[in-house]
């Protein structure tokens, strides 16, 4: 590898010198001490040991993205939540601030991430449902009041719209005082996995990556502490994938991604520090665990030697984590909080940097706040009792583990080279290939159950005769809706319609000369312009998608 053995240990030893690392104990509840960090003797280490594994915050950080790891700092506990009106959301927010959790993380309703207004006929029986409604700036200075978005980092899942949601984010916070360059967060942005797994695209492919360009490159040049794209894996894992499946895809996404951006004339380690990921992490404990170190260590080879990135910080993948949706069951809800926690645990030995745990009550209904509750104390109590956040990849070395990451790797590969084959991510999605490649895993997996190969406990095994207590649910009234509908038409009514129009008509002259869009995006959020009224200008330029059937 070109480095001497004592060079690599040194270096990560001088690197935890100079961390502050957090203050906790650091001996088991008997008493025995413990080493931050675990390794086979300098002597036996050879080219493979630095290879394959390494040490953690080096390359190929197969063990974990930084030196000092949860020693260092804890992973961020971000809730994913959204329902009803944007003042119900906020005070759910607040619910969680003041409860321990250290990142807002929003869930928007189905009208919004496809675009359209609390008012639209086609949102009818859909707003706040599945999600908080945003339907202009006035809806997300609601979202965030008496928070400050200087202090606290925020997470937004949207795809298809998602650069005029991330316009209003960055409104929010200017009228806050709170310059653009010091905001920190994510919008997940991803949408190649939109057209592959959840469904929630607009625009075609092609225009649909040029503007997720758009935000790599605005949030380059102004918001360099801002995550323009997480690149998703939970929803394609969602959709029925397997667990490599879920690793190549998303990894293959990624570096289309990349391939765009430079295109454009970025440098790629101007940009690649500030992508992240999003992995779903299921019930084989050991395999999730096995993803994500085979995740990091593909993706700095990829970054260093495909694409040349030079800084360390571009080969580093960091991501966030969400416990399996579908793994969860309406059968025996409680059984959920199990599967929660196990799941959780494979995240954090995983090495993940933040961390949603879902509730109990999810396959029912949005979750109440007690069943939220018991989510976020469910990684409080990952993190202040199990002892496992005290070493730095504390199965790193397992024959087991180093075996099941280097198949994920192989297998990784090997559907890189089918994609490639194939033209590239954007000619494979226009193909179906990747489609096919999941709806057979899922027709698989159902058969699998279907077969009693595989077993659901409280499912297909271990079933109650009689009906069990049912648990409490969160219910949204239909007044909410009304209420939407009255808000943002109150704000059309409102505004400076002059001034509205000739910031839509900048949006639409950005579209068609393909310019940056997100300077025009973000005028247009301050004009309040809706939100359908934007994505209704750029259909007119960029035009809109229909997937052709697979078959």
């Amino acid at each position: 590898m070109g480095e001497s053995v004592p060079n690599a240990r040194q270096r990560w030893e001088e690197a935890v010198r100079r961390a502050r690392l957090r203050e906790a104990c650091f001996d088991t509840l008997s008493g025995e001490r413990v080493e931050m960090l675990y390794a086979p003797p300098v002597s036996e280490q050879d080219e493979r040991f630095f290879e394959k594994i390494g040490y953690p915050g080096e390359y190929p950080f197969t063990r974990g993205p930084y030196h000092t790891m949860y020693r260092g700092r804890l992973w961020t506990m971000r809730q994913f939540a959204g329902f009803g009106s944007p003042k119900d959301t906020n005070a759910r927010y607040h619910y969680l601030l003041e409860r321990g959790q250290t990142g807002l993380s929003v869930a928007f309703d189905m009208p919004t991430l496809m675009g359209f207004d609390a008012d639209d006929e086609l949102s009818e029986g859909e707003v706040g449902r599945c999600g908080v409604s945003v339907s202009s700036l006035a809806d997300m200075e609601t979202l965030f009041e008496g928070i400050p978005l200087g202090e606290v980092s925020t997470s937004m899942t949207i795809n298809g719209p998602a650069p005029i949601i991330w316009a209003y984010y960055i409104a929010v916070a200017e009228k806050q005082g709170v310059d653009r360059s010091k905001l920190r967060g994510t919008i997940q942005n991803d949408i190649l996995k939109e057209y592959t797994a959840q469904k929630e695209y607009i625009f075609p492919p092609r225009e649909s990556m040029r503007l997720v360009v758009d935000t790599i490159e605005f949030a380059t040049r102004e918001m360099p502490l801002f995550h323009p794209v997480s690149i998703s894996g939970y929803h394609i894992r969602e959709a029925g994938a397997t667990a490599a499946q879920e690793l190549a895809f998303t990894l293959a996404d990624g570096f289309a991604y990349v391939e765009a951006a430079i295109e454009r004339g970025l440098d790629v380690d101007a940009f690649a520090p500030r992508l992240s990921f999003f992995w779903d992490i299921h019930n084989d404990f050991f395999e999730e665990i096995a993803k994500m170190r085979a995740a990091r260590r593909i993706w700095a080879r990829h970054m260093r030697e495909r694409f040349g990135a030079r800084n360390p910080a571009s080969w580093r993948l960091r991501c966030h984590c969400q416990t399996a949706g579908v793994s969860l069951t309406a059968q025996q809800p409680e059984n959920n909080i199990v599967r929660v926690a196990l799941q959780a645990l494979a995240a954090v030995l995983g090495g993940t940097q933040s961390l949603h745990t879902n509730s109990m009550d999810e396959t029912l209904a949005l979750p109440t706040e007690k069943a939220v509750r018991i989510a976020l104390r469910t990684q409080q109590i990952i993190a202040e009792e199990s002892g496992v956040a005290n070493v730095i990849d504390p199965l790193g070395g397992s024959w087991y583990l180093e075996a099941l990451t280097d198949r994920m790797e192989q297998r990784a590969e090997a559907y890189f080279r089918r994609i490639e084959e194939l033209g590239g991510v954007i000619p494979a999605i226009e193909q179906g290939f990747f489609q096919r490649e999941i709806g057979d895993a899922a027709y698989a997996l159902q058969q699998s159950y279907e077969r009693g190969e595989r077993h659901i406990v409280g499912v297909t095994r271990y079933t109650e005769t009689e009906e069990a207590d049912e648990i409490p649910i969160l219910k949204i009234d239909h007044e909410t809706e009304l209420a939407q509908r009255e808000a943002v038409r109150r704000v059309r009514a409102e505004r400076d319609p002059a001034r509205a129009q000739e910031a839509l008509e900048r949006v639409q002259a950005a579209a068609r000369a393909g310019h940056n869009i997100m300077p025009a995006l973000i005028d247009a959020a301050k004009a309040y312009v809706t939100l359908g009224e934007t994505v209704r200008a750029l259909k007119a330029v960029l035009g809109t998608y229909e997937e052709p059937a697979i078959l």
